[in-house]
């Protein structure tokens, strides 16, 4: 029997993709009987406090008079050198390359023969966004080249990282390792009517208006203004109505749009929630207009639960939503086709139905945790395997 590892996974603690997937790699691990120490600026929203392999460890940041803010790099990388010397972690698992590859490295440089192999996985916006700004571009560069092992969780991802950072296509390999989804948590609803009466329940009770939903962080990218106007449109043609989930930055121009547009009697905004798969479990169609995505989380949850995608065509999306059969797919800038399609999904419910299970069976074959979690534990191990041997 191969020996139990003791891994180290760094993760943001918010309802974003980066952290929901660290979470439950993390949790899975755990599952199989490895220990795993979770390090963070805060718990993670889907940690579960009763996984006695999973223990937390906070990173605490003070300022100072001479530092212009606090230093969050610096306290995460003496954290990881300070829970490496105690627990004896054999392997770091850090999500998102700014910071926590570079913390991982500096901590690593501290720790010198002491330290831990490493594995980053990138997630998207820490290369497409922040990592390729010029201002952190060398240090992000370095840090993921000097990893162990890098994974994303998707081809289009695995392209851009190799391209935006001018990464050596050979001195760094990366290994597409798409992300999953708890296929029990998100599933069908034994009875989509029953399902379809308690979203109806956040308005009058009547089931007969179809409900479109989103979910996203509220960031610019995701574009929730514009999930909006959709609605708008569809309106012209059906009746529908609009609930959204989470909270973030762009909240504010989301109530506005609502508001100018005369939808407030029909728009939904519920704010983050920790469990709103029985919601979604109800909705017509999901909606992503999003500007990129390198895989898409929220539309991988609501595939799982037998609910179509209309999505933007950009990024990992298209390695998602199979176009015509789980959901559609238009192009980033075309408004009236995305329309056009939610239009088709509400009007038309036997196509919605067969898409919808379509969906749950396209999940069932790719994109369930076992394997995921098979793939993680091997590339550990295979980690591992090359830092023992000589030379």
């Amino acid at each position: 029997m191969e020996r139990k590892l003791t891994v180290g996974v760094v993760c943001y603690p918010t309802f974003g993709g980066s952290g929901i997937v660290a979470t439950e790699i993390g949790q899975a691990m755990a599952r199989r009987g490895h220990t795993v120490h979770v390090i963070s600026h805060d718990v993670p929203r889907r940690l579960d406090a009763g996984c006695r392999r999973v223990i937390f460890h906070q990173v605490a940041t003070r300022g100072y008079p001479v530092f212009p803010q606090p230093q969050y790099a610096l306290a995460l990388a003496s954290k990881l050198v300070s829970v490496v010397d105690y627990e004896g972690i054999d392997l770091l698992h850090v999500h998102y390359a700014v910071p926590h590859a570079t913390s991982a490295w500096m901590a690593r440089e501290v720790l010198g023969p002491r330290a831990p192999a490493l594995v980053t996985t990138l997630h998207g916006t820490d290369i497409t966004l922040v990592g390729s700004d010029e201002s952190y571009l060398p240090i992000t560069r370095h840090s993921i080249a000097v990893s162990d092992a890098v994974t994303v969780p998707s081809a289009f991802l695995r392209e851009a990282t190799w391209d935006r950072l001018g990464l050596d296509r050979a001195q760094t390999p990366i290994e597409v390792v798409p992300n999953f989804v708890d296929v029990e948590r998100y599933a069908p609803p034994a009875d989509r009517h029953a399902a379809a009466a308690q979203l109806a329940d956040l308005w009058d009770g009547d089931t007969r208006v179809p409900v479109l939903v989103h979910v996203s962080n509220f960031r610019a990218v995701k574009r929730v203004p514009l999930v909006v106007e959709l609605l708008r449109r569809v309106r012209q043609t059906i009746p529908a109505r609009l609930l959204l989930i989470g909270d973030g930055p762009e909240r504010g121009r989301v109530e506005a749009r609502v508001r100018r547009l005369g939808l407030r009697e029909h728009v939904r905004l519920l704010g983050q929630q920790e469990r709103f798969e029985s919601l979604l479990a109800g909705a017509a169609a999901f909606v992503l207009p999003s500007e990129t995505e390198s895989f898409g989380l929220a539309a991988l949850e609501a595939l799982s639960a037998g609910v179509p995608v209309v999505a933007s065509q950009v990024g990992g999306l298209a390695e998602v939503v199979r176009h015509g059969e789980t959901g559609f797919l238009a192009a980033v800038d075309d408004v009236d086709e995305m329309a056009g399609y939610l239009v088709r999904l509400v009007s038309d419910r036997a196509t919605a139905e067969t898409m919808g299970r379509a969906a749950r069976k396209d999940v069932l074959a790719r994109f369930r945790e076992g394997p995921m979690i098979d793939r993680y534990e091997a590339l550990y191990r295979a980690v591992l395997t090359a830092r023992e041997r000589p030379g």
